[in-house]
């Protein structure tokens, strides 16, 4: 009887294993599974005399969608006016709401520098006009700025807004890529430089000043920046007419830059699985991605043709073909013509989707396209084709919304899509959706509006050369004293000025040919200086960037092109210190300091002796 006992416990101790397992089981068999669907924010207040502007509508082209957590998100977009202004949008963990309405762009990027600290490429603002042909500056991608709470536990403000004068040779390009490894250590990417320059124009943030660090001797255009693994990892693109110090038997397609401190700063990646091999590599460039400990990079045919979407993966130190002629050697029946325009990775698995269009569409938007998606594992394998709107939306009255353009997963089975006509669509499930709505983000600090954006450092700023003239009513005529006048004095005032940028301004030449230029700085500054024969610009030394203190620029001057002026070309990188001082009301000719103090900006030199010294003829 025991043994039969003993029997029957092991029974049932078997079948309540089985109905544990199975219990345990079937919840993950029965979980809901994620499905994509229109999520589009409703439009902030409308203009006065709009009507039905608060409903939802496109947001205009979202250069960039980006998330540091499943509830903190930001895109940015041109806007699409009168109701969306150009700006940047941020959500919450339960609706997207406009963060800011400024620093808005063409075709914008955004990179996360911390918790509450982010990065956007954004356009310019107008104003610079070329003084020689009236000609009005390009302004679309070609400036940056910094988001960040001025002090802990306030809210976010644009706490520096960066940009450059315009027809110069250091010009700001514009910027298609943007990457933080750290929150001093963030890179900017772009066209390539102007000629004669080789190289591809970069912005480099070191935590205290932005600085142009250009990627050397390979003059292609710089398109996406992903960080991996302490690294920051950049695609270029590869098109006929480049320049390039030297011709290459393989052309690096992607770049890896490394921290501070780590020598050498660029590094090509080899030997990446592509089809043709890099030297002929037919696709467009690389999109990046990363997430598991991997690093993905997508691409699809590039304007010449005869490639195929291609997927290709970094892990454990090894590169490998996902999809492609490796792989699938009938790869173009796997997409047809269809070509990549984003991936994101999928944390918390091991794989990615991808944001898929036509070439046509690609480079003609049309607003009754509709979204292409694709999910693929790291084996290879397609898990999911899906067309947005889904077949039930369609059903229901949803219109098409435009190809896909950008995606982001900020979880797993949590994936953001925008179109190309600023719709969003998110997969997740609804499960998912109210656990985010019973846990927003409360962070005070993406709580306001930001409006306002600051004048940005690189621009010429131009202090007064003198105090403004005084209008208080000091001066008045001396009092009359029964017929004996009292020598009257000008009365003094203490005021508040900013300190000139330029002073000690002295020169000399040396070699008979050779100008050398010395002065002190009172703050950080890019200096440049200029010498014209009237109006053409016969020398010039390049844009330095000069430490506060005494510096000195020489200047090779051509005797048969000896100039008739010169002029310094300053722009301070810090606020110019402010000085207290007494002076007397009314001048030089009342005792006043009078107004002999050079401004920033550009400008001729009348008080440097080198007119004393050289005979400006030729």
């Amino acid at each position: 009887m025991s043994g039969l006992r003993a029997v029957i416990l092991l029974a049932s101790l078997m079948l309540c294993s089985a109905i544990g397992f199975l219990g345990s089981a079937g919840p993950a068999v029965a979980e809901e599974v994620a499905t994509w669907r229109l999520e589009q924010p409703k439009s902030p207040s409308a203009p006065t005399g709009v009507e039905g502007a608060t409903a939802p509508i496109g947001l205009g082209h979202i250069g960039d969608i980006e998330f540091e957590a499943p509830n903190r998100g930001l895109l940015i977009t041109a806007g699409n006016p009168p109701t969306i202004p150009a700006g940047v949008w941020e959500y919450n963990g339960v609706q997207w709401h406009e963060l800011a309405t400024v620093c808005g762009a063409t075709d914008g990027r955004i990179a996360w520098a911390g918790p509450e600290e982010f990065w956007t490429v954004s356009d310019g603002r107008p104003g610079q006009i070329d003084s020689t042909t009236g000609a009005l500056p390009p302004l679309e991608d070609n400036t940056l700025c910094h988001f960040a709470p001025p002090h802990p536990g306030s809210q976010l403000e644009v706490v520096g807004s960066y940009a450059h004068p315009a027809f110069e040779a250091d010009s700001y390009q514009a910027m298609h890529a943007a990457g933080c490894i750290g929150p001093a250590d963030c890179w900017f990417g772009g066209d390539p430089l102007p000629e004669p320059l080789i190289g591809a124009f970069q912005l480099h943030w070191n935590g205290s000043s932005v600085e142009a660090e250009p990627y050397p001797a390979e003059g292609h255009a710089i398109k996406d920046m992903f960080p991996f693994e302490g690294r920051l990892y950049e695609s270029v693109s590869i098109a006929p007419g480049d320049r390039v110090s030297e011709e290459q038997l393989e052309v690096p397609v992607l770049h890896r830059i490394n921290p501070k401190g780590v020598l050498p700063r660029f590094q090509p990646e080899r030997g990446l699985p592509l089809q043709g091999g890099e030297e002929s590599n037919p696709l467009d460039f690389l999109r990046l991605a990363a997430a598991e400990g991997a690093l993905w990079a997508a691409a699809g045919e590039g304007e010449e043709g005869g490639g195929q979407v291609t997927v290709i993966r970094h892990a454990a130190g090894n590169w490998s073909q996902v999809l492609g002629p490796e792989t699938h050697p009938t790869g173009m029946e796997l997409f047809g013509e269809k070509v990549v325009r984003a991936i994101a990775a999928e944390p918390g698995t091991n794989s990615v989707w991808l944001a898929l269009d036509t070439r046509s569409d690609a480079r003609q938007p049309s607003p009754t396209a509709t979204a292409v998606v694709a999910h693929v594992s790291s084996e290879g394998k397609l898990i999911e084709e899906q067309t947005l709107p889904s077949t039930a939306e369609i059903e229901a009255g949803v219109d098409p919304k435009g190809a896909a353009a950008k995606i982001a997963c900020p979880a797993a089975g949590d994936c953001w899509l925008v179109t190309t006509q600023g719709w969003l669509f998110h997969l997740t499930t609804s499960a998912a959706r109210a656990a985010e709505a019973s846990s927003p983000d409360t962070d005070p600090a993406f709580a306001g509006l930001i409006t306002y954006r600051p004048p940005d450092q690189g621009l010429p700023q131009v202090p007064p050369d003198a105090p403004p003239p005084d209008d208080s009513g000091l001066v008045e005529e001396a009092p009359n004293y029964g017929g004996t006048f009292a020598e009257a004095k000008a009365p003094t005032i203490e005021s508040s000025i900013q300190a000139p940028l330029l002073t000690d301004l002295h020169s000399r030449v040396i070699h008979g040919s050779t100008l050398e230029l010395r002065f002190h700085l009172a703050v950080k500054a890019r200096v440049r200086l200029l010498a014209k024969r009237h109006k053409k610009l016969v020398a010039s030394t390049p844009m330095h960037t000069f430490a506060a203190g005494n510096r000195k620029l020489l200047l090779m001057l051509n005797r048969k092109e000896w100039p008739t002026k010169l002029s310094l070309q300053t722009h301070p990188l810090a606020p110019l210190p402010t000085t207290t001082t007494k002076e007397a009301v009314g001048g030089p000719e009342h005792g006043g300091s009078g107004s002999n103090s050079i401004s920033t900006g550009l400008h001729v030199l009348p008080e440097v002796p080198i007119f004393a010294q050289l005979e400006l003829r030729p």
